[in-house]
Parts: structure tokens; C-alpha cells; sequence
């Protein structure tokens, strides 16, 4: 299945740093100057979408462990998903913090839909 990264309502972002699905060694965050477009953005919406897509399948595993009738986990494959379900909620979070620092609001709206 191929990823695609999320288009944004109609076609509108914010201007400013956009926060990247990625940190520095030190776990600080990282931002780019962007347009929205060129290599690193590119590069951003498809890890992006790699880590929701990892996320969901998680989720789909996790769920499957639940259902009545399965190998019940052992506490070390309990612990192995605990960790890999928080590393793809903080991903998600972060994916949801990034895009929702690039939504424009109310204001900006009205303003973009005069200069179209």
C-alpha cells in the first residue's frame, strides 16, 4: 500500500517553521523554513506518513491480542508493545502538533480567500 502524506483544506498553510517528524540527538526539536515544498518537506510528509501507518498497525495488532480465544501475551511481548504503542502515539501526537501549527486560522482564512 502506498503512503501518501495528508493534503491540507484546500491547499491552505500557515507560513512559518514547520515542526519535523524527527529530533536532534539531544530529543530537541526540529524545525524548517518552508514553502511547503522541496526535498526535506517531502521528506517530512513521508515520514510522516510512515509513522502513521506504523502506528495503525500497531493498533491492528494490539486489538487482535484482545480478542477472545487468542495466545495470551507473555509479559515481555506485553512490555515490547507497550513501548512500541507509546513510540507511535508520541510520533502521532507530533504529526498532529506539526499540522496543527500549519492550519491557518479563522482570520488568515478570509485573508487567503480575498487574494484568490
Amino acid at each position: 500500500m502506498a503512503e501518501q502524506a495528508t493534503p491540507w483544506p484546500n491547499g491552505l498553510a500557515a507560513q512559518g517553521p514547520r515542526l519535523l517528524p524527527w529530533a536532534t540527538a539531544e530529543g530537541k526539536p526540529c524545525y524548517l523554513s518552508t514553502d511547503g515544498r522541496g526535498y526535506l518537506a517531502t521528506l517530512a510528509d513521508n515520514i510522516e506518513s510512515v509513522q502513521l501507518g506504523m502506528g495503525a498497525e500497531l493498533l491492528e495488532y494490539a486489538r487482535d491480542t484482545m480478542t477472545p480465544g487468542t495466545k495470551i501475551l507473555t509479559a515481555t511481548e506485553n512490555r515490547w508493545l507497550a513501548c512500541r504503542l507509546s513510540e507511535a502515539l508520541s510520533g502521532a501526537l507530533r504529526v498532529a502538533d506539526s499540522r496543527g501549527q500549519r492550519l491557518l486560522g479563522p482570520e488568515e482564512e478570509e485573508e487567503a480567500g480575498e487574494d484568490v
